[in-house]
């Protein structure tokens, strides 16, 4: 969706934006030298830590290391996709989001159309629970499994009438097929979905029902039934619950992951207001980081029997590349035979929470997982065990926990293993080799953070006349990456810089990284940012055109040693 808007757009409305006006209406900022602070609003701290600098449209953090632009912040404050960070964002000023094409509008207008039929079908289900006479089934089932009228109207559970046409002869029926909620005839016409079933409103995570799921109360299959793929819902990028959550908690300690609808309900009648139901599928890594917006833990809670093991390895190669640094993902896998509903029922709020705060880290849990089935004993054993566990390790985004990850890997099989820092731009066959064993100095990255901060500065590349193909450096490709992007876009600040990145998670996260350098930000006295960056610059060439002659006569020896053999 983002892409209907234009990007002339999304560049004014940067401009237009203060980001000091846009954060202090949400987070209470004081002036500090040249820039404004805060406690920062996305961990606990003491004392303020979270800054924001107007000429540079752009906010950091020193404590937890989050930073970016307006748009950045909305998606991280509000919980927001892209879309609606413009959406508010645009608000926030006061005009409207332009769309490329008529064609967009009128399918936005669907969309409206289907979120109020959806709504309406809701209510319906819920009228018919407590008043169609075949509805006393399923009241009495949800009773035997303890959940009361209190949560039965917290998450609008519903009954689906035994009939074709319960919801065809009341609603529109182009809208019910747009939302899943019919199924067409062979020979025409079409049929209530669901039918004679207990129902479990989807919704999104601005409360917006998108779906249903259905329980049947008798043998037949399936037992439970969920909506189709629909222009609303994709099944892969909703939660059952989440909504429900936030109301109680907007950002909880930790998130739990059960399997199913009856289990969040459960959970919830016995107090434990933080867990969400993947709809029929394993998590997915969109699904992780919706989660990961809203809190640091995830506590995947399966069966302990073999099923329930295979969802959770499942779940579990999902997380890696979901794992920043202050992420933590465990596993929590039950007795047999048990679920959470019969086991927090059994053992009582107090000792389930218990369970949870033992339950396994996701690194005790993956290397004990994949060296159970290997004898480490052997040097075959260490090398498969490299084999396979380096692919997972390798999503990872780089940082601290990255780092750790290929230590313990380094550990079982009793060497070091190089993890080499992963610089997000593209790197050339012909130097791919010998970037193995360099590393990113103090100056390139000075030089990066500082062209981020001052994107003027480019001027000062171009008086250097730098012959970048005599340079050989681990940032060189990055280098040029941004310089060409200044160039292009000529942007006047680092939030505008920012966004050019934007649809490039892993660049757009580690530029916002450097550019957060707080040595730079502070714009202290006597500092001077163009002699700083000058400097820095002069060392990178440097040590560029050294490793390039060192890289060339290593070349030539290789070959004259080819040639003697």
């Amino acid at each position: 969706m983002s892409g209907r808007i234009p990007r002339e757009f999304i560049d004014d409305l940067l401009v237009r934006v203060d980001i000091v006006d846009l954060i202090d209406s949400h987070v209470p900022l004081k002036k500090s030298g040249s820039s404004y602070v805060a406690r920062c609003p996305f961990h606990t701290e003491k004392s303020p830590s979270f800054s924001v600098n107007r000429n540079k449209q752009f906010y950091h953090c020193f404590g937890c290391g989050v930073g970016g632009n307006a748009i950045s912040f909305l998606m991280d404050f509000s919980h927001l996709d892209f879309v609606e960070a413009i959406e508010d964002l645009a608000g926030f000023v006061g005009i409207d989001v332009p769309r490329d094409a008529v064609d967009f509008q009128r399918k936005s207008q669907d969309f409206s159309e289907i979120y109020s039929v959806l709504e309406k079908v809701a209510v319906f289900y819920v009228e018919q629970l407590r008043s169609h006479p075949e509805s006393a089934q399923v009241v009495e089932y949800l009773k035997q499994r303890g959940v009361s009228g209190e949560i039965a109207k917290a998450f609008s559970l519903g009954y689906a009438p035994d009939e074709w046409d319960a919801l065809s002869s009341r609603f529109d029926n182009k809208l019910l097929l747009d939302a899943g909620m019919l199924k067409s005839r062979d020979g025409g016409g079409a049929y209530d979905r669901f039918r004679g079933r207990l129902i479990f409103p989807i919704r999104d995570k601005r409360k917006r029902v998108i779906a249903f799921g259905g329980r049947v109360m008798d043998d037949s299959m399936p037992k439970y039934l969920n909506s189709p793929e629909t222009a609303v819902f994709s099944k892969g990028k909703e939660l059952y619950g989440l909504p429900e959550l936030l109301d109680k908690n907007s950002k909880p300690e930790r998130i739990l992951i059960v399997e199913g609808y009856i289990d969040v309900l459960a959970l919830a009648q016995a107090g434990v207001n933080y867990s969400v139901a993947a709809l029929g599928t394993a998590a997915s890594k969109v699904q992780m980081d919706m989660l990961f917006r809203f809190t640091s833990e995830l506590v995947f809670c399966f069966d302990g029997d073999e099923a329930g093991r295979k969802a959770a390895w499942r779940a579990l190669q999902e997380c890696f590349g979901c794992l920043k640094d202050g992420r933590q993902v465990r596993v929590m896998l039950l007795p047999q035979g048990q679920d959470p509903d019969s086991l927090v029922k059994e053992e009582g709020l107090q000792a389930f929470e218990r369970r949870i705060d033992g339950s396994q880290l996701l690194s005790d849990y993956f290397f004990e997982n994949i060296c159970g089935k290997l004898d480490l004993k052997t040097v075959e054993g260490r090398a498969r065990l490299q084999v396979e566990v380096e692919p997972y390790l390798n999503k990872i985004p780089a940082g601290f926990f990255r780092e750790m990850m290929f230590k313990e890997l380094g550990a079982y099989i009793q060497q070091p293993v190089l993890d080499v820092l992963e610089i997000p731009a593209t790197i050339s066959k012909e130097t791919k080799s010998t970037l193995v064993n360099s590393v990113v100095t103090e100056s390139e990255r000075v030089v990066l953070a500082l062209l981020l901060q001052n994107p003027e500065m480019t001027d000062l590349v171009e008086e250097r006349e730098v012959d970048w193909g005599v340079l050989s450096f681990r940032t060189k490709d990055a280098l040029i990456d941004l310089l060409r992007a200044i160039d292009l876009n000529q942007p006047e600040n680092t939030g505008r810089l920012l966004e050019i990145y934007r649809e490039d998670d892993k660049k757009h996260g580690w530029l916002a990284g450097l550019a957060g350098k707080d040595v730079f930000l502070s714009e202290g006295v006597g500092f001077d940012v163009n002699e700083a960056f000058s400097g820095a610059l002069e060392r990178v060439i440097a040590l560029g055109k050294k490793q390039f002659l060192d890289e060339r006569l290593d070349e030539l020896v290789e070959n004259q040693q080819r040639k003697k053999d």
